[in-house]
Parts: structure tokens; sequence; C-alpha cells
């Protein structure tokens, strides 16, 4: 248990580093959303998602490596759940900035054939 409260106290610490970054990130999502609301359907996300998917697999692979790590050094259950959530979270951040931007370049949502739009 003493490790699952290290591992939150420690993103915690980042994300208090990375606050103007965030803001930032989160500013730039909301006017993807607002110039795209018009057009976010699902089949724009199912677009997105095949991307981020890779996205997130190509990160877990390449993760350890991009922190000067190795597969070697993941002998803990804990590694390997932080490892995956990493790379499932990165997929997920990929997939909310792909979803607006794959609705409005997408000539279907354009012209109005995706029907079948989110849930408001």
């Amino acid at each position: 248990m003493y490790e699952i409260w290290l591992v939150l106290n420690i993103l915690y610490e980042i994300a208090l580093g990375l606050g103007p970054v965030l803001l930032a990130l989160a500013v730039v999502w909301l006017a993807l959303m607002v110039l795209a609301r018009s057009r976010l359907s699902l089949l724009a996300l199912r677009r997105a998602l095949f991307p981020a998917s890779f996205v997130a697999g190509l990160l877990f692979f390449t993760l350890p490596h991009l922190t000067q790590s190795s597969f070697d050094n993941m002998g803990y259950w804990v590694d390997w759940l932080n490892l995956l959530g990493m790379a499932l979270g990165l997929g997920a951040a990929f997939a909310l900035f792909a979803w607006p931007l794959v609705a409005l370049f997408c000539p279907a949502c354009a012209d109005g054939a995706c029907t079948t739009r989110p849930a408001r």
C-alpha cells in the first residue's frame, strides 16, 4: 500500500511543477473542441482512437528507454502498473487532442454525413 501512496505523491508533485503547461494544454484542447463542436461525432472519435491506441502501444515499449531504464528493472507489479498507466494515460490524452482534429479534417463530418453524435 505504501508504494501506491508513493506513486500518487510523486504524480502530484510532478503535476504541480507542470501546472502552467497543463493549463496551456487545457486551453488549446478547449479551443479545438469549440472549433469542432458542430462536427464532433462518434465516427470521428472512432477514427481518432486508432492512432491513439498505436501511440499507447508505442509508449508502452519506449517509455522505459526514454526514462533511462529497461524492462529488466521492472521487477515489481507496481512498476508494470505504472508503465501501463502512463502509456494508457498518454494515449488517452493523444485521443482527446486527435478527436477534434479528425472531426475538423474529416470530409464526411463536414458534409453532415456523420449522423451519430455523442450524447450531450
